[in-house]
């Protein structure tokens, strides 16, 4: 993405750098969503209408009525109050509400900047909207799971919805990085070492999510032992190797529990490999890496032993977002990218 107006490009990385906290709060503003449990509080899906929340006792009354149609609420909370509803339903709307400002904050910018500059340059800009747009999508795919045979929605579904939401936030900041031509040393860790660092991450977001999803983080409150043993007691080992074992709430705690592990082994493996071959140009960025990927397993923990807490659920979930932009920083300024023009 090669532009040559210096103007227009410091108004692009505005954009783009103001794309990336609102995606990042989306991210957040979602978390929030699942850990109060309203995501199902609004069932259909109305692009333009349901823009506006509720505006009289009729539409309260009308979204209520809608709501007691679900599994969630016949089997689950027969017994909630208009007023409690309300609770649940703002922190849907406002997660819905967040999507289309993103998605209009993203399309409108993009068409000015097209007329400016040219579509075969912004090329990358417009993947990112398309995926926009299909996060959108894909958000509506697993709220609709929730809505007839069960009283949440699909794990698997609400994986790839987050793991969606971080991918587009990667690539926001990738472009961000190439518009600010950022020079670097000649120095280079090996380039797979990153990048598999991110993919243990993007892995272990995912795991985090089947967790969050199936609530697994409310059993087993104990660390670093499952009940009174390292595997957790209610379970058996060959049933780790199980397909169905995405599916099981204490098989996933562990997995979720031995991937941070062995994440942090391996983030140690590569800072050695930095210290080694004495790449001091990687030294702070690859330090701060580890540190906030000490912040993140320190949380995961106390975020176990109290229950998943909502403030501490959320803080853990904040920290991933910080966790991976600061890996995607390492694997840009290890890149050649970094070492040219944008183009």
């Amino acid at each position: 993405m090669y532009i040559e107006n210096k103007l227009l490009k410091k108004y692009i990385s505005y954009w783009l750098y103001i794309m990336f906290w609102l995606i990042a709060t989306m991210i957040v503003v979602g978390g929030l969503t699942r850990l109060t449990d309203s995501g199902l509080s609004i069932t259909k899906w109305e692009l333009f209408y349901g823009f506006l929340p509720p505006l009289n006792s009729d539409d309260w009354e009308n979204y209520f009525d809608l709501y007691k149609k679900i599994p969630e609420f016949t089997l689950q909370n027969y017994s909630m109050t208009l007023s409690e509803f309300k609770v649940i339903f703002w922190w849907e709307w406002i997660h819905r509400f967040l999507g289309r400002l993103i998605g209009l904050s993203f399309l409108l910018p993009l068409i000015y900047f097209t007329y400016k500059v040219s579509f075969t340059r912004l090329k990358s800009l417009y993947l990112i909207f398309f995926l926009i747009c299909f996060q959108g999508f894909i958000g509506w795919y697993m709220v609709s799971s929730g809505l007839v045979d069960r009283v949440d929605v699909s794990h698997f579904r609400l994986a790839i919805h987050l793991l969606m939401a971080f991918i587009i936030l990667s690539l926001i900041l990738w472009n961000y990085l190439k518009l600010k031509n950022v020079i670097f040393s000649k120095e280079k860790v090996k380039l797979y070492l990153p990048i598999i660092l991110l993919i243990l991450i993007f892995c272990q977001i995912t795991i985090g999510a089947f967790v969050s999803g199936m609530d697994a983080g409310t059993i087993y409150n104990t660390w670093p032992l499952m009940g009174s043993s390292y595997f957790p007691d209610d379970n058996k080992l060959i049933n780790l190797f199980s397909i169905n074992s995405f599916s099981d709430p204490s098989l996933v705690q562990f997995i979720h529990r031995n991937l941070a592990y062995f994440i942090l082994f391996f983030y140690v493996f590569l800072l050695l490999n930095v210290y080694k071959n004495k790449l001091s140009k990687f030294y702070y960025c690859t330090k701060i890496v580890g540190v906030i990927l000490l912040i993140q397993i320190i949380l995961g923990i106390f975020t176990l032993i109290y229950g998943a807490q909502i403030l501490l659920a959320s803080m853990h979930q904040i920290s991933s977002i910080f966790l991976v932009s600061s890996n995607i920083y390492l694997i840009y300024l290890n890149s050649n990218t970094s070492l040219q023009p944008s183009n």
